[in-house]
């Protein structure tokens, strides 16, 4: 059978995906009484129609961009990082360091220094997996997910035992120096007359969108990045060609860990302001979906990355807004990584059934 024209297959399996996600997420929203149009409508409104809305969705869409191009590095080298929870909380402790232990005279040279601290810790969290796939065979799934469990406990031990200032009750660090916050939009001029109210996306989003960029040169318009799609394709043929597995394993790892780290500017610099015990907030595991749903390309990321912003927003618009719970945005999250995921083949199959029995043109060789 033919393979899928590249539209097809960048554009219209998505597409009938998340129309069959939709169609089954409405037979569930009308299973518990409720009308889907009805829930639609809050989330569009809750999430798009308002500058607080707004503020919101690119908020956490600047969050699942950092972890879905951690997830798409690996993926090009054909290793799945699932370790982005644990590197996100790791990034977030080397940005509260970062910010607490040295005394930077503006936000623009701490957002620098606390960016690389959060690259750097989100990096070394996941070195010991990393060189345990490279050199011992073990899988870097496995080593990752019992490295999130290692890195919640000591970032417990470190909020609450090292960082909690004295007399403080909640796990927490210090709040960092008034004047290292982050600008937001409503104090940006131009984005001011767009978010006239205070809302918690900031400029980190333009960080989240130079990483998508550098990473897709860093993929597609250079050497490391030939490497890292080589080794993902064929790891014998990789080999014949005299590319190191070792070092390229190492290499995209340490890429994908530096990424997941980065996403903890977003939640502890630029919003919390200090640094919390549930600073990834999930957005680890969701860079999973957003991945899978960007079909692993930066400009995919990105696209997918707004997507699960809009469902983390206006899912939480419904839960607040009407009957329906909160949850209900877990469940259509969890049918949209379904369909785009777990069923992608099911959709791709049919399309090429579909695609087969329609008239080709003749090729232009041919018809000379």
């Amino acid at each position: 059978m033919q393979p899928l024209p590249k539209w097809a297959d960048l554009v219209l399996v998505p597409l009938i995906s998340l129309t069959l996600a939709a169609f089954v997420t409405a037979l569930v929203i009308l299973s518990i009484g409720e009308s889907p149009w009805f829930a639609l409508t809050t989330m569009v409104q809750g999430a798009l129609m308002t500058a607080s809305g707004w503020g919101h969705t690119l908020f956490y869409t600047t969050s699942f961009i950092f972890t879905g191009l951690a997830v798409t590095v690996g993926f090009h080298a054909g290793l799945f990082n699932i370790g982005g929870e644990g590197q996100a909380q790791l990034g977030g402790l080397g940005v509260a360091l970062a910010c607490l232990c040295i005394p930077w005279p503006h936000w623009t040279l701490a957002l620098f220094g606390a960016s690389l601290a959060a690259a750097a810790f989100g990096a070394a969290w996941i070195a010991i997996p990393a060189w345990l796939q490279a050199k011992r065979g073990s899988h870097i799934v496995i080593t990752t997910i019992m490295f999130n469990y290692i890195a919640a406990s000591l970032l417990m031990f470190m909020l609450v035992d090292v960082l909690r200032p004295m007399g403080a009750q909640d796990p927490s660090s210090a709040r960092f120096p008034a004047e290292l916050a982050l600008p937001r939009f409503n104090q940006i001029p131009g984005l001011d007359l767009l978010f006239p109210r205070s809302v918690p996306a900031n400029v980190t989003l333009f960080l989240a969108l130079a990483a998508a960029l550098v990473i897709w040169l860093l993929l597609w318009h250079s050497r490391t990045g030939y490497r890292i799609r080589a080794l993902g394709k064929s790891e014998g043929a990789a080999r014949y060609a005299g590319i190191g597995p070792v070092k390229t394993t190492m290499t995209a790892l340490l890429i994908s860990g530096a990424l997941a780290g980065l996403m903890s500017v977003n939640n502890v610099m630029g919003d919390a302001g200090r640094l919390l015990g549930n600073s990834a907030a999930g957005a680890g595991f969701i860079g999973i979906a957003v991945a899978l749903m960007g079909r692993n390309h930066p400009l995919g990321v990105v696209l997918a990355a707004f997507l699960f912003g809009f469902i983390f927003q206006g899912g939480s618009e419904l839960g607040f807004m009407t009957a329906i719970p909160i949850e209900m945005r877990v469940v259509i999250q969890g049918l949209v990584i379904l369909f785009t995921g777990a069923l992608d083949m099911m959709v791709r199959m049919g399309l090429e059934r579909v695609f087969a029995r329609l008239p080709r043109r003749p090729s232009k060789a041919k018809a000379a």
